[in-house]
């Protein structure tokens, strides 16, 4: 069992979230066809999207939490204590969306892999210049350093461009559609 992000209905009517029905991303099938043979899991994942309008998303946290500079960004722990959903609203959709795009198109000079190095590389450069780079960059490499294992190894990340652009596919979708998604272990 992991974490999965069901695309639903917003607001809440009721007390469940209505899942959206996975008809509203049929069209990712089609993105899945359209992929290289050598992208297995964006195909894998788009198809998965297109099936049932749900991502798995324990692959991704680590990564997703790294580029956002939070935690729990894709388990919706920002939600507030009386509200005991976990749940992303549209805006934090088009947010996560953002996020994502940019980093993607960041990461094109680098290639197609995106491993833990490509990760750092890209988000060094976007800090270089900023107004407070120099925090930052100790920061961001306290992130880098906190991810490492007992031994000083870096986590074996080996994602594509492909499947992270279908992942941010699918939370610009819930945005543009207005749809909220729920963070479901």
């Amino acid at each position: 069992m992991g974490l999965d992000n069901v695309a639903v209905q917003w607001p809440r009517t009721g007390r469940f979230y209505d899942p959206v029905a996975p008809a509203e991303f049929v069209d990712f099938a089609g993105l899945a066809e359209k992929l290289p043979l050598h992208a297995g899991p964006a195909a894998a994942l788009a198809d998965h999207v297109a099936k049932t309008g749900t991502v798995r998303v324990t692959g991704y946290t680590e990564l997703v939490d790294l580029l956002f500079g939070l935690n729990g960004v894709l388990f919706a722990t920002d939600a507030a204590a009386e509200d005991e959903d976990p749940v992303i609203s549209p805006d934090d959709c088009a947010w996560i969306a953002g996020g994502l795009e940019r980093f993607v198109n960041g990461h094109q000079p680098y290639g197609e892999e995106i491993t833990f190095e490509t990760v750092s590389t890209v988000l060094r450069r976007a800090l270089e210049g900023s107004r407070l780079a120099e925090q930052q960059l100790r920061w961001l490499q306290s992130r880098l350093d906190a991810l490492r294992d007992d031994s000083g190894n870096t986590p074996q990340w080996s994602y594509s461009i492909a499947e992270l652009d279908v992942l941010a596919k699918f939370y610009r979708r819930c945005a543009d559609r207005g749809f909220a998604v729920y963070a479901d272990f």
